[in-house]
């Protein structure tokens, strides 16, 4: 089977991590970075975006599913969704049923805690709790700049200004596939408070509905300077080389 994964760069990993943890693929992996951050695109522009992307992909690719490794596009544009083309969105269901104190947070991109099908999302999937929605910019700038790699001490200072408005919290969505790569350090400044990441489901979900293949293979494109996504993947042990896609 053949998987294509794309968002605005690093995000896309914590996604493809997880799947190679359930299940043998050839992954396509696209870091559209020209085109990062999603979070603060206009909803039109956004939308262009992700159609070009996801033609593109088809046409070069035929991958056998696409996943669109990112809440923003999957939350304000769920009529992209089928059952080729997968989103990624908040387990705001799961949080509201493990919740204790019946309050709960979605760590996101400015333009996803915005948009009025966030709103939505939350009335159809919450189950009898109070749902904050927290703006997570600077911390996906932490990992789509490398700075978790380079400069913990800066991250834990961003993090604990972020973590502000975490009070009476217990149950946090990490509701952009950057942020899973911060959560050692969240789980350290917070350790009172469950994170979820929504990948551990994608994965599952995948792992059902396609045959697996015999290994592993991994493709890595981005639409801007390979040699910085390179380096940056390289410090986390991924040595692929990385191929530039206009």
């Amino acid at each position: 089977m053949k998987i294509a994964v794309f968002d605005s760069g690093m995000g896309s990993l914590s996604i493809i991590k997880s799947i190679q943890k359930v299940t043998k693929a050839e992954i396509i992996y696209f870091a559209d970075q020209k085109n990062y951050p999603y979070g603060k695109k206009s909803k039109s522009e956004l939308k262009k975006i992700i159609q070009t992307t996801i033609t593109k992909i088809k046409q070069k690719f035929e991958p056998d599913m696409i996943i669109i490794a990112s809440n923003t596009p999957s939350i304000l544009f769920s009529e992209f969704l089928n059952g080729d083309i997968i989103g990624v969105l908040p387990p705001v269901k799961l949080a509201s049923k493990i919740s204790k104190t019946k309050n709960i947070a979605i760590l996101a991109t400015s333009a996803t805690i915005k948009s009025k099908e966030l709103n939505l999302f939350i009335k159809k999937e919450s189950i009898g709790v109070n749902v904050k929605r927290i703006d997570a910019s600077e911390l996906i700038d932490l990992v789509e700049s490398g700075k978790f790699l380079t400069n913990k001490k800066f991250c834990r200072k961003i993090i604990r200004s972020i973590g502000k408005h975490f009070e009476g919290i217990d149950v946090i969505t990490l509701s952009s596939t950057h942020l899973p790569f911060l959560l050692p350090l969240l789980k350290t400044e917070f350790r009172s408070i469950k994170f979820l990441d929504p990948a551990e489901s994608i994965a599952k979900k995948i792992s059902l509905r396609m045959k697996k293949s015999k290994r592993n293979r991994l493709r890595i494109y981005t639409s801007k300077e390979p040699k910085i996504l390179q380096r940056n993947l390289q410090r986390i042990g991924i040595k692929n080389r990385v191929n530039f896609l206009a």
